[in-house]
């Protein structure tokens, strides 16, 4: 999609509406692919949180601690993508809607509810805007994907994971009770830490 934004042949104000619903649709089916894949991410991260609480040897939680954080950068930037396909799949749905109004008026020979090219030709240029976004956010995604590579490198120097080693530390100690909450604690710090890391 955001190819098609940034490198289309056919303007988006020139699509018919058979198209935009067409659009519409690989936008649908995307943003449902993105959905199910970040709750696949959130249950796998619950299942490895709860085995590294009951797990007792400090090797292997470390390799949970760090799967546990590679997910959650690997959630994060999904989490990123879906919030893109949301806005383009909520662009192309008002395009369409606007396009079918002014078909409706201009066969009625009605100016009530009539969208003209030039209102479609203001919104060519806020959807063209909203592609320099998307690219920067392109670039955004890079840079975490980046980020996601020295996070790599640390782990096999056996920096990564600390912060969940630290929730289960606290878990093991009775500083923590409820694993909930523990999950919740270490899920909030994990994040803070790579949104710190991005800036």
């Amino acid at each position: 999609m955001i190819e098609w934004l940034t490198r289309r042949k056919k303007a988006l104000s020139d699509l018919t509406r058979s198209e935009l619903r067409r659009k519409e649709l690989m936008l649908e089916k995307d943003r449902s692919r993105l959905m199910t894949r970040v709750k696949k991410l959130a249950a796998e991260k619950q299942e490895l949180f709860e085995k590294g609480a009951n797990e007792k040897t400090p090797e292997i939680r470390r390799v949970l601690a760090q799967e546990f954080e590679l997910k959650t950068t690997e959630q994060l930037m999904l989490a990123r993508q879906l919030n893109v396909r949301s806005k383009e799949l909520l662009t192309v749905s008002r395009l369409r809607m606007l396009r079918e109004s002014a078909d409706r008026a201009r066969a009625t020979g009605s100016k009530l509810g009539l969208v003209s090219e030039k209102d479609l030709l203001k919104i060519t240029k806020l959807i063209e805007t909203d592609a320099v976004k998307a690219e920067v956010y392109q670039e955004r995604l890079d840079e975490m994907l980046r980020t996601g590579a020295r996070a790599d490198e640390e782990a096999t120097r056996g920096e990564s994971g600390s912060t969940v080693l630290d929730v289960w530390e606290k878990m093991d100690t009775g500083l923590i009770a409820d694993t909930g909450e523990a999950f919740d604690e270490a899920d909030r710090r994990v994040r803070e830490e790579q949104a710190a890391a991005e800036d």
